[in-house]
């Protein structure tokens, strides 16, 4: 299961590039119009302007989000999610899966600029924010991990270097979904009804401040592959080709505290169940925070001085029968 990333572009480029064009002429001939033929053409565009921001002599895997799956005990829920925006602990990954097949297909080249995530679309794009110095830089998520406990994202070795976290092994940051970017790519991985592909909104310089994304006690579960969430009544905006930037942001650093977040809940009763039950952990707390419009109740321990603190703080509570904790950057 637990395999690594690779970028695409370079021969890929040249080769994927050849084929949409074998598809492009197909659509040309056989369609009733020249809006179909105007699509294909973007496409294949779209495909050129992504391999020149992304270099790499692999092809471009297959779309994938996946079914729930288990690892070590605890179940992960893959969804289509545009909104997502986590902080955590990221980790990195290299030699040892260099050249091996990634989860959706690819093969792991680890100087690209790529990531692995647990439950997010691949390939998709992120913003990795290094909330310990400020640099924060795009990558395309093209495999399925980490599986240690406490790391909500593994990155190339290129990756690390250039966040500035490769000899530390790890760094506090935050992990933003590019929706625009992240339609697109899918599209060109084989996606159906992605929605159109549009400019993404003008992103100012990401700043290292800290927002943590809570989900509820039990997610909801979702396991479709495609969305499409422009109704069939309303006409799609002009269809435009966005290309995310490679470069490395730099701002004001901010690191946070870090917490073992256990579980949250919308029922507080709950929430005051589980802190009780954590007793033999230590002394948690339980803070209310408004998530779209709604309470959660978030049971946390800590904060941890260190990494390794937290690390093991976690490992208790994990202990204690509580496998989906998680640590948390606030």
């Amino acid at each position: 299961m637990r395999q690594l990333p690779a970028a695409f572009g370079g021969a890929q480029a040249a080769q994927l590039g050849r084929r949409l064009a074998a598809r492009l002429m197909a659509v040309c001939i056989v369609a009733v119009g020249l809006a179909a033929c105007s699509e294909a053409t973007l496409i294949a565009h779209g495909a050129k302007e992504a391999s020149r921001h992304f270099g790499s002599n692999q092809e471009l895997g297959r779309y994938k989000v996946g079914n729930p799956y288990k690892i070590n005990g605890v179940w992960y829920y893959p969804a289509v999610d545009y909104g997502y925006d986590e902080t955590g602990i990221a980790s990195w990954y290299g030699p040892g899966f260099h050249g091996k097949l990634t989860a959706n297909g690819e093969v792991y080249d680890q100087d690209a600029l790529t990531a692995a995530h647990r439950t997010l679309p691949m390939p998709s794009y992120v913003r990795v924010t290094n909330l310990e110095n400020g640099r924060s830089l795009v990558l395309r998520l093209n495999d399925r991990g980490p599986f240690a406990h406490g790391r909500i994202i593994d990155v190339s070795r290129e990756a690390s270097k250039l966040l500035g976290f490769h000899r530390q092994g790890t760094a506090q940051v935050r992990v933003e979904v590019l929706e625009a970017e992240s339609r697109q790519i899918a599209r060109l991985a084989g996606a159906k009804n992605v929605g159109p592909m549009v400019t993404a909104a003008p992103r100012p310089t990401v700043t290292a401040q800290v927002t943590t994304q809570i989900a509820a006690a039990e997610p909801t579960v979702r396991t479709d592959a495609t969305i499409d969430d422009t109704p069939r009544n309303q006409s799609r905006p002009p269809t435009v080709i966005a290309t995310p930037s490679t470069d490395v942001s730099v701002t004001a650093p901010q690191p946070g505290a870090l917490y073992v977040q256990a579980g949250s809940f919308v029922d507080p009763a709950n929430a005051v169940r589980l802190k009780s039950l954590l007793r033999p952990a230590g002394d948690a707390s339980v803070t209310p925070a408004e998530v779209n419009a709604k309470t959660f109740y978030r049971v946390r321990l800590g904060p941890a001085r260190t990494l390794a603190e937290a690390d093991a703080l976690l490992a208790q509570v994990i202990e204690l029968g509580y496998s989906g904790a998680r640590i948390v950057v606030e």
